[in-house]
């Protein structure tokens, strides 16, 4: 057996017993872990596994979650895994994240370096293959969750204006705060709807209502959250709270409309580089044959 062999093996044995490690069947939850989605700080979210800092995996696990985030904050990614897998409410932690990241990664550096193997390639070929592929298979991985993490924010963005004019009409009918925010969380099913009854759920909990509303904007990273946050912190001391939402609700929907219209100029403008392109190539190849034309009447001259 020779030694590209063993090393194959090893990491193959290696990623194979993580992935194992993630299936129920092979590595059950223990009770603290299947009550841990109960506890007031866990936000209905799963706990992370137990694991002893002296078996492998409490070596490896950490390291690939410190490499992971070096990694990304390489190329440009500064948020953390739990805080976008929160932000999209997903029921994988962060530690989980990275773990599967590093395992897919692991997989494909065997497979490039089995591929490098039979194919015989060239030193600087295979060094470029077996760093190249795990690294693109990372990024994808990364690139996906910061898309659903994106797309979470743009929709909360769009559903927001609605939102706040709900809020606004309920406090109008003589609603109060708390009511309005829970009847707006239980009939909607958007992802402001999500993040509200995440956040009376808090509420219900014991945390208090500014603390859990505090909590959603810098959860969802959006500037008109932390604007109404802002707006709702002062229903103890404001006598029109309704106006006030009202009013917030129309500064969200101009600041949504400019978005829009700036967006649909920037595509207007992409519409002509296609044009632009198919104008020019046949208008450089005519201008093209007179001028090679000439250069040869000079040059027999």
């Amino acid at each position: 057996m020779t030694r590209i062999e063993v090393v194959v093996g090893v990491f193959l044995w290696a990623g194979c017993s993580l992935l194992l490690s993630q299936l129920r069947r092979v590595g059950a939850e223990s009770l603290a872990e299947r009550l841990e989605p109960f506890h007031p700080g866990s936000q209905l979210r799963p706990a992370a596994r137990a694991i002893s800092k002296g078996s492998v995996a409490g070596v490896l696990v950490p390291l690939a979650g410190n490499l992971g985030d070096r990694v990304s904050r390489l190329f440009g990614i500064v948020a953390s895994p739990d805080e976008r897998l929160r932000r999209i409410h997903s029921r994988q932690t962060g530690r989980t994240f990275r773990t599967r990241q590093m395992v897919w990664s692991t997989l494909t550096l065997v497979a490039a370096a089995v591929i490098a193997g039979s194919a015989h390639l060239t030193l600087p070929l295979a060094v470029l293959v077996l760093g190249g592929l795990p690294l693109l298979v990372f990024l994808l991985i990364e690139h996906d969750l910061e898309r659903r993490s994106k797309r979470w924010q743009a929709t909360t963005a769009l559903e927001l204006p609605v939102v706040e004019e709900q809020l606004a009409m309920l406090l109008n009918a003589g609603f109060s705060l708390n009511a309005a925010l829970a009847r707006s969380a239980s009939r909607g099913a958007g992802c402001v709807a999500v993040d509200l009854r995440v956040a009376m759920n808090r509420v219900a909990q014991g945390l208090s209502q500014a603390d859990a509303l505090a909590e959603w904007a810098d959860l969802a990273g959006c500037d008109g959250v932390t604007r109404l946050v802002r707006v709702l912190t002062l229903h103890s001391d404001a006598s029109d709270l309704a106006r006030l939402v009202s009013a917030e609700a129309r500064q969200a929907r101009r600041e949504l409309h400019t978005r829009t219209i700036a967006q649909i100029d920037r595509r207007a403008e992409q519409v002509w580089i296609p044009v632009t392109v198919a104008a020019l190539v046949p208008g450089t190849i005519l201008l093209a044959v007179p001028f090679l034309d000439a250069l040869r009447i000079f040059a027999n001259a």
